[in-house]
């Protein structure tokens, strides 16, 4: 375990396991690195693997800005280069799935393929209506509560007692300036990175493999044309839920595995 003193940021991460190709995972909004405990056990078995909790997140530092995606992922490549670790396999939840993209197109040298979990861009338009609501909720009431609120309705009443427990004291945790901007970043407009002519594009800009698990089909089949190499995937799992690498590991770690033998010729 480990601190990366960056560029106005003290990064929190663990690097362990070895083997090729290395791998990072990247959580979601108000969760940190602990949020894949139910993979690395697995992939520390055959691949070197980082595992980090964002700023503002975790046991990283909170700086006063820094939140939009474009540094998030920053973040990470100057964390992946002070590693010596790259090109990885880039592995990303709900908002980490949006900064591993971010990350293979703004620092293609660094990312040799992505996974992307439910990922939060190509979001539909009922979920944009309520993140809409909760950007105007945020800007005068308690960010903690709202964004709580948030995350006990991306999951359905059969989502264990532990996890939305274990998820509702974590966002207690993140100061409130830094789930105020992380939200504003994603979500600035109808047209940003994660929806949009904007969100397309940036997409479009990812020349590495991809695989992309997604809840919804409509965003399985939107994603699809944005493509640029032909060994990327797109799978749907209409019966999961949002933190599915949580509550289906065992599929989700064989999915992966199965993806980066096909796709990247990475054998067990």
């Amino acid at each position: 375990m480990a601190f990366a003193e960056l560029s106005g940021v003290r990064l929190f991460f663990t690097d362990e396991g070895a083997g090729d190709p290395p791998m990072l995972f990247v959580h979601g909004l108000s969760c940190d690195s602990n949020d894949w405990i139910w993979q690395l056990p697995h992939f520390t078995a055959a691949h070197r693997v980082l595992a980090v909790d964002l700023r503002g997140h975790g046991h990283s530092s909170a700086p006063t800005s820094g939140y939009d995606p474009v540094t998030l992922a920053a973040d990470l490549a100057e964390l992946l280069r002070d590693r010596a670790c790259a090109p990885v396999v880039a592995v990303g939840h709900s908002l980490g799935g949006l900064v591993v993209s971010v990350l293979a197109a703004d620092h293609p040298d660094l990312v040799c393929a992505v996974v992307a979990v439910d990922p939060a861009y190509l979001v539909v338009a009922e979920t944009l209506e309520r993140v809409a609501q909760l950007l105007g909720a945020l800007e005068s009431g308690d960010p903690v509560s709202l964004v709580q609120a948030m995350v006990a309705g991306a999951d359905p009443s059969t989502t264990p007692a532990h996890l939305r427990c274990w998820q509702r004291r974590r966002v207690a945790a993140v100061p409130p300036h830094v789930l105020r901007q992380t939200v504003a970043g994603m979500s600035s407009g109808t047209d940003s990175v994660t929806s949009g002519a904007s969100g397309e594009a940036l997409l479009r800009r990812r020349q590495c493999p991809v695989l992309s698990i997604f809840t919804d089909p409509r965003r399985s089949a939107a994603e699809r044309p944005l493509f640029a190499d032909p060994r990327s995937e797109s799978v749907t799992w209409e019966a999961a839920e949002h933190w599915l690498h949580q509550q289906h590991p065992a599929e989700l770690n064989a999915l992966v595995d199965r993806w980066l033998a096909g796709a990247y010729a990475v054998g067990r």
